[in-house]
């Protein structure tokens, strides 16, 4: 019993930031076409509605902007809510790119906002990061030196964790550069040979569980933290982190290409797969990783680095052409060259650091087939950031867009992305 508090503890905790709140008051903003896409040049008309109780709520200030996503608005206006929708004109962009429209109303002393946007030829973006001459070298000698390195897997049995068809162990393996990679695997119970999905988390320091939905349909999964700590302690551990040692971690070592925070996490990416590809349980031949955001990304760069992988899933990913602030547009988070971050991205260390750990660039260089999903809503990861990078892909690839939501997923695009890779791991086993 006591062991329970906590675990119930980390799933409410996961369960509450994975839900997109329901405010009392609504506010919607729509734009003129259902397909949310334009022409440069053509004009934009929003509506918006602001709703309490599911009816059109009177008399409220609503003030509203239109800009390019993460930038001054050039239009900026007022209006009080009424019965009907408020139509505005939007403006319109001469480029690739997305238009954003924020309405926020003021009702009893309490804010509460609504956004839609819109793109423009969003499969012309084109990607601003550029490509070093030396990438792949760098990565490959990075991969060397990870291989050099003994695995030292050990497996931890969790049975309070674990389900009548499937056993949970919490790993510790070597890591590079001298870090330990800790994760929740999950291995079934019954003889035989399965494939491996490698789950890679998003952005944050936080504890992770098993995940038995998956691994009960005959799936190893293995779902790993990035930090080098334990990932199944007491939740306060986690926050005093937060807070203290890894905050802003996505920043550390900047300026070293070498040094810089991502050298290991990417590395140990690969490193996580050494670990299911060892398993005496693996069939030797199906592999995937998936994520959202940070772990969008990560599935792109572990793919990219290791090619045992033949699939991935990735959910808004983020750190994509980072270097789009230095072109007037949104880059990708963390938004290392946004105007609040020049203290350090006007350095040209970091200029040049970055180039070999943006998305785009391993996107280029993605082989295998992915399904990719987001919204244009998203306000972490912009939508220019991550077209910037689904458009550098030549492999095969399925966009499924949820174009209403942000940096959340409806449980239906949950399900779609799980259930494609159940399906892709069927297509290979014929």
């Amino acid at each position: 019993m006591k062991q329970l508090f906590p675990l119930l503890a980390i799933f409410f905790s996961m369960y509450i930031q994975a839900q997109p709140a329901e405010p009392m008051v609504r506010v919607v903003v729509t734009p003129d076409r259902s397909s949310w896409e334009y022409k440069p040049g053509e004009k934009a008309t929003f509506s918006i509605t602001v709703y309490k109780d599911q009816v059109p709520l009177e008399g409220a200030k609503v003030i509203w902007q239109t800009a390019p996503e993460r930038f001054t608005p050039f239009r900026i206006d007022s209006f009080v809510s009424g019965k009907t929708p408020y139509v505005l004109d939007g403006g319109a962009l001469k480029q690739p790119g997305f238009l954003r429209c924020v309405a926020t109303a003021e009702w009893k002393g309490k804010k509460y906002k609504g956004l839609a946007t819109v793109g423009y030829a969003v499969t012309s973006i084109q990607p601003t990061v550029t490509m070093p001459a030396d990438f792949q070298s760098f990565w490959e000698k990075g991969k060397a030196e990870l291989a050099s390195m003994p695995l030292d897997l050990k497996l931890m049995p969790m049975p309070e964790r674990s389900s009548a068809s499937t056993n949970v162990y919490q790993i510790n393996a070597q890591g590079y550069g001298g870090s330990r990679l800790y994760g929740i695997l999950c291995v079934p119970k019954k003889t035989g040979k399965y494939p491996a999905l490698l789950q890679v988390p998003g952005a944050g320091i936080r504890p992770y569980g098993p995940d038995l939905a998956m691994a009960d349909k005959g799936i190893i999964v293995l779902t790993i933290g990035i930090h080098g700590i334990p990932v199944n302690l007491d939740p306060a551990v986690y926050e005093n982190l937060n807070a203290g040692a890894l905050k802003g971690y996505p920043f550390f070592n900047l300026e070293d290409k070498d040094r810089y925070y991502y050298k290991r996490v990417y590395l140990n990416c690969v490193r996580a797969n050494d670990i299911l590809t060892s398993l005496e349980q693996y069939d030797g031949e199906r592999l995937m990783v998936t994520g959202g955001s940070q772990g969008g990304a990560l599935s792109i760069v572990t793919a990219a680095l290791d090619k045992r992988v033949k699939g991935l899933a990735a959910l808004y990913p983020a750190l994509s052409d980072l270097t789009g602030y230095l072109q007037g547009r949104a880059g990708g988070w963390p938004h290392v060259f946004a105007e609040s971050n020049r203290w350090i991205s006007d350095k040209p260390e970091v200029k040049a650091t970055l180039p070999y750990y943006d998305v785009v660039n391993f996107a280029r260089n993605t082989t295998v087939s992915g399904y990719y999903t987001w919204g244009f809503n998203d306000e972490t990861c912009p939508p220019t950031s991550m077209y910037a990078a689904y458009n550098a892909i030549t492999a095969p690839r399925q966009l499924v867009l949820y174009r209403e939501t942000g940096h959340w997923t409806y449980p239906e695009q949950t399900e779609a992305l799980r259930n494609w890779i159940v399906e892709r791991f069927e297509s290979m086993k014929r």
